[in-house]
């Protein structure tokens, strides 16, 4: 499993929706066009590219990606479900980006199910509690929204499946081939490893259980 999030300072995510858009009308795609891995195609993957080269250029944009291996998974040991574990991936990928206390945070996740609502409080209660936020004046918000009204969700969406694909070595889509190569290249580090911990534009961190343990 891959989760991946975009950030960026929020007086640039305005300017960043707008460019994402203006993509899409460019390559002949209507502006509301949803922006996802599973639709890579070999007619669209030129504007794909051009996606992935306008993250590469543009400074205000951060990557970062979890990828939790799912084998030896043992939920009954702590207690937990699948669901709970899923969250707690969610809180690994995130609290390493909250470093910054004179900042204020806005964290807008992909909603998974009806479900979302009550696990994202509880993943808000919990990010704020491990950096002592308990005003909640750091971590403003934590709010689930569908994926096709926020750009940097579908953007966190493109990245998110390059690294999946790699990971999981698939090879039967040429043009997603073509696409990690192009991340592989422009990233100077393979997509398969976790990356330096400093590591800020395209940072990946590489979960495993250990002994078979879930967290």
């Amino acid at each position: 499993m891959v989760l991946g999030a975009i950030w960026c300072p929020s007086d640039a995510a305005r300017d960043v929706s707008k460019a994402l858009r203006e993509i899409k009308v460019r390559h002949g795609l209507g502006s509301d066009f949803e922006l996802k891995w599973s639709k890579v195609s070999p007619a669209k993957v030129d504007y794909y590219a051009d996606v992935l080269s306008y993250f590469f250029a543009e400074p205000s944009l951060r990557f970062r990606c979890l990828i939790a291996e799912k084998n030896g998974l043992r939920h009954g040991d702590f207690d937990q479900s699948h669901d709970v574990w899923y969250y707690k991936m969610y809180y690994f990928l995130l609290r390493r980006l909250l470093s910054e206390r004179d900042n204020q945070y806005h964290i807008y996740i992909d909603i998974k199910d009806t479900n979302s609502a009550t696990r994202v409080r509880k993943l808000h209660e919990v990010l704020c509690n491990s950096m002592r936020d308990f005003d909640r004046e750091v971590l403003k918000d934590v709010q689930a929204l569908p994926s096709h009204e926020v750009q940097q969700i579908q953007l966190a969406d493109l990245l998110s499946g390059a690294v999946g694909f790699a990971a999981r070595n698939l090879q039967d889509s040429a043009a997603k081939k073509s696409l990690v190569r192009l991340v592989t290249e422009r990233a100077h580090h393979d997509l398969t490893s976790s990356t330096w911990y400093s590591e800020t534009k395209f940072n990946i961190f590489r979960w495993e259980p250990q002994r078979g343990e879930s967290q």
